[in-house]
């Protein structure tokens, strides 16, 4: 795809290309309340933290459109926040700077999860659809499961946890996040499940839109996930929560619904490359249960 970095005029507009990085925050938080994405101001300042990403200005230096990449090792990443104010959408401006992003990130397979309206797009840039994110949200309460664990003992992660947790992230994810993991541990409350002083799952847990968001969430088995989520729904009862999984049923759906958490929406992860949402995995290797919501696009 032959693309160049000249300013693109679409209707009246004047589009010029940004890093985003050097975008202010205020800007950008007003472009996704234009499209009406929770993402608030510190939202926008993580994903810059863990991100690489371009943003579209018009002749005042507006925010008009922007595109963000993760990195997930030496050969993959994600893509994510490709939002289009609504009065530049249906012309271009997307295409054009996704176009930007795919040049930049050259060779790597990719993955993104695509709202409905966006597929259209991205079939056209070679995407293939792979499978369906369900995104639950609601006012959390408490939920008794009658689901048992298979034993073991749950406690706080911190820092000193993260090799561990990596180790388990990667078994279960097939490719490397380290680097969004890491910065995940500084800002969420992290839970851990230990069978013979192995930790075989976690749960984080961090303030991100409306309230608070549940993930990535690790674990073995639904049982697991549901032990691991549960302290955290009793946590912030009667306040907003958002878990976004792949699972379309099964226990850990039925504990979300019970829990507060309705599915509200879905998207559709879509890959160019290798498939991203189902790696090989051996028998025995956890699940992801709870993504991260860092990848949405």
């Amino acid at each position: 795809m032959m693309v160049d970095d000249a300013p693109k005029q679409i209707e009246s507009f004047t589009l010029s290309l940004a890093d985003i990085g050097t975008v202010d925050i205020d800007k950008l938080h007003m472009l996704s309340m234009s499209v009406r994405w929770p993402h608030r101001a510190e939202d926008w300042a993580f994903l810059r933290t863990v991100g690489q990403g371009l943003a579209a200005l018009d002749e005042i230096g507006r925010a008009t459109a922007s595109v963000m990449w993760f990195p997930q090792g030496d050969s993959f990443a994600t893509i994510g926040m490709v939002m289009t104010s609504p009065r530049l959408q249906t012309h271009g401006a997307g295409h054009w700077l996704m176009g930007h992003a795919l040049k930049r990130l050259g060779q790597r397979d990719l993955g993104l999860n695509a709202t409905r309206a966006a597929i259209r797009l991205y079939r056209t840039l070679g995407f293939e659809k792979e499978t369906t994110v369900y995104q639950h949200q609601g006012e959390a309460r408490a939920s008794v499961s009658d689901l048992p664990t298979e034993g073991g003992w749950m406690r706080p992660l911190d820092a000193a946890d993260l090799p561990q947790i990596l180790v388990l992230d990667r078994r279960a994810a097939g490719y490397d996040r380290s680097a969004l993991i890491a910065e995940l541990v500084q800002r969420s409350q992290v839970l851990g499940h230990f069978r013979n002083e192995v930790l075989v799952g976690f749960a984080f847990c961090r303030p991100f839109g409306r309230g608070t968001v549940v993930g990535p969430v690790v674990a073995s088995c639904d049982a697991d996930a549901i032990a691991l989520v549960a302290p955290f729904l009793a946590q912030k009862a009667g306040s907003f929560v958002r878990l976004d999984t792949r699972l379309a049923s099964g226990a850990f759906v039925v504990f979300l619904e019970a829990s507060g958490l309705k599915l509200f929406d879905t998207v559709m992860a879509m890959t160019l490359g290798r498939p991203w949402t189902r790696p090989a995995r051996s028998d025995d290797a956890p699940m992801i249960y709870g993504l991260s919501t860092q990848a949405t696009g």
